[in-house]
């Protein structure tokens, strides 16, 4: 299984080869329609505050890895959830926590997002952190 740092290299190389804006955004929103809002992921208790839009994040312990759940009702923030998926779920706890989002600023999402979306693109960040912590139970 690839480790953290290597599925944002994987991110950063594959979205760099858009080199417009307009069509990096465009593919971010299609990562984003491969998510569902699975059963019960809706709920004030999983609910991401600090977001423009409707997100919910849901941890989910398996084994030694966690897992998450997440959805957006606006599909640009779908799509950068679909990011974060694609980065951290699936690895241990302590790993999630220790590696920061480089990938961020390495495609330059921070300055091409408006203040809003960047925002709440931090908070994701800090609830998937926060789960990861609570898991290592540090």
């Amino acid at each position: 299984m690839a480790t953290i740092a290597e599925k944002q290299d994987e991110l950063v190389e594959l979205y760099s080869e858009f080199e417009d804006w307009l069509e990096r955004y465009e593919a971010i929103i299609d990562a984003g329609k491969e998510l569902s809002a699975s059963d019960g992921l809706c709920q004030a208790v999983h609910k991401v505050k600090g977001c423009q839009s409707q997100v919910w994040i849901r941890p989910r312990v398996e084994g030694d890895l966690l897992h998450f759940d997440a959805w957006s009702d606006a599909v640009i923030v779908r799509g950068l959830i679909a990011l974060l998926m694609h980065v951290y779920s699936g690895h241990e706890p302590a790993e999630i926590a220790a590696t920061p989002p480089d990938f961020v600023d390495r495609l330059g999402l921070s300055s091409h997002l408006s203040m809003n979306r960047a925002n709440g693109l931090q908070a994701m960040i800090r609830r998937i952190k926060f789960h990861a912590t609570q898991a290592t139970g540090s």
